[in-house]
């Protein structure tokens, strides 16, 4: 005959897990927020914008420690095993990946208060299709951890080349341009700064890709060249 106290305990753990991915999946819409905010600031040149984005940052951090102190008491208390402790170590990584995105957004948001400053730049040629595909991958890498869906994941993880493509075009273009109107390198180093952090954005998204993948097949796919016949191995 069950237990109606063991029923109780596993219908509070399934709760806190569940907890758990609420927490992360809202630290996740907010980066999200902070990453648009800070490249609408910097292409629209609102300085009102990117001070919000600025002072928002603190939500980000205290999200990440309440969300930190959440999984280490699962782990605590709860002592998971199999599925559920690669669900709280997925967790984990991916609230410090997205607290690091947090940081890249409010890098940006700070670069844009000081271009604002100055006279339109190029940057309005380049750093548009760059922002406009890292959005895209951070929105999917975050789909795809709602959803723990791994071979979307590892469609996103592939699309973080493109993101760097981009960059070594961005920055290959700007120091041509540097070279050219010498007179503009310190506001153009600054826009590098921004293309580096959107490709920083990028890198950490790739990264919850590997975790969602680790999650679902139970294999580490960091630092390889991961491709479905690998997962269908594992």
């Amino acid at each position: 005959m069950p237990n109606n106290n063991d029923h109780h305990i596993s219908h509070r753990y399934d709760q806190e897990l569940e907890a758990l991915r609420d927490d992360v999946l809202s630290m996740g819409s907010k980066v999200e927020e902070q990453i648009e905010n800070a490249v609408r600031a910097l292409t629209e040149g609102d300085d009102e914008l990117a001070e919000t984005t600025i002072r928002s940052d603190h939500a980000i951090n205290a999200m990440e420690v309440a969300a930190d102190d959440k999984a280490v008491s699962l782990l605590a208390r709860r002592t998971p095993a199999a599925r559920d402790l690669r669900f709280v170590m997925t967790a984990i990584k991916t609230i410090t990946d997205l607290e690091r995105m947090g940081d890249e957004a409010e890098k940006i948001a700070r670069l844009a208060r000081q271009l604002n400053s100055t006279k339109p730049l190029k940057r309005h040629m380049t750093l548009p299709s760059m922002s406009a595909a890292v959005r895209n991958q951070t929105r999917q890498a975050l789909d795809c951890l709602a959803s723990m869906d791994a071979e979307v994941a590892l469609r996103v993880h592939g699309e973080d080349e493109k993101v760097d493509e981009m960059f070594e075009g961005i920055s290959r273009e700007l120091l041509t341009y540097m070279m050219e109107n010498p007179n503009e390198i310190s506001a153009n180093i600054d826009i590098l700064f921004v293309a580096k952090a959107l490709e920083r954005i990028g890198d950490h998204s790739k990264n919850i890709t590997e975790y969602v993948i680790y999650m679902v097949h139970g294999k580490d796919v960091r630092h390889t060249n991961v491709n479905r016949l690998d997962l269908d191995k594992g």
